[in-house]
């Protein structure tokens, strides 16, 4: 009896196969890991980001305001810093008419012209607010606000903010609250032009 060579098929073994899958899966999950590493570090950079962009936006609209602090072309309004506190501040300016589409009327009682910021709680989120008349009812500028700090030193207006990240970052220990929130401090120093402080 002869057996033939040319005519033997070869195939994998089942150690052959094994070995393969094995080699397989843990490529796999060293994939996954990665994918889902670098997953979470782009949810957290995106979350600094955003805290970062919102504290900037709240500030520099805070700033642009606060500088027109007693705006009153006609000189009748009486416009001023009305008061400072450790967290909020008011202040009027005469910037338009009743109507609020003609030129400034000489009061301050129009819609944008009694400017109130501060910090005020809403759905569990603490927030920096708005109003726009004596009463008005806060508007957000930002979410997350954790504080704000105002003073009034000669001339110039000193605002301090502290923004945190909406979520937690378990990976993360802030060295001084102690809790898993990122947080960014920004701070200015407005000098209003039509006044003297």
């Amino acid at each position: 009896m002869c057996y033939s060579i040319e005519n033997k098929e070869n195939g994998f073994t089942l150690i052959e196969l094994l070995i393969a899958m094995t080699i397989g899966l843990v490529i796999l999950a060293a994939l996954s890991s990665t994918f889902l590493m670098q997953r979470k570090i782009y949810d957290v950079q995106e979350q600094v980001a955003e805290m970062v962009q919102t504290a900037r936006a709240a500030m520099g609209m805070m700033t642009r305001e606060i500088r027109m602090a007693g705006y009153d072309p006609t000189g009748l309004a009486n416009a001023t810093i009305v008061s400072v506190t450790s967290n909020s501040i008011n202040f009027t300016l005469d910037i338009t008419d009743d109507a609020e589409t003609g030129p400034p009327d000489g009061d301050t009682s129009d819609a944008n012209e009694n400017i109130t910021y501060s910090l005020y709680t809403a759905d569990g989120i603490q927030k920096l607010g708005r109003k726009s008349t004596a009463a008005a009812v806060n508007q957000p500028v930002a979410e997350n606000i954790e504080d704000l700090q105002i003073s009034q030193t000669g001339n110039s207006i000193n605002v301090s903010l502290i923004a945190r990240t909406s979520k937690l970052d378990p990976d993360y220990t802030d060295p001084t609250y102690g809790d898993h929130y990122h947080r960014y401090t920004l701070t200015s120093v407005i000098t209003p032009r039509n006044l003297n402080l």
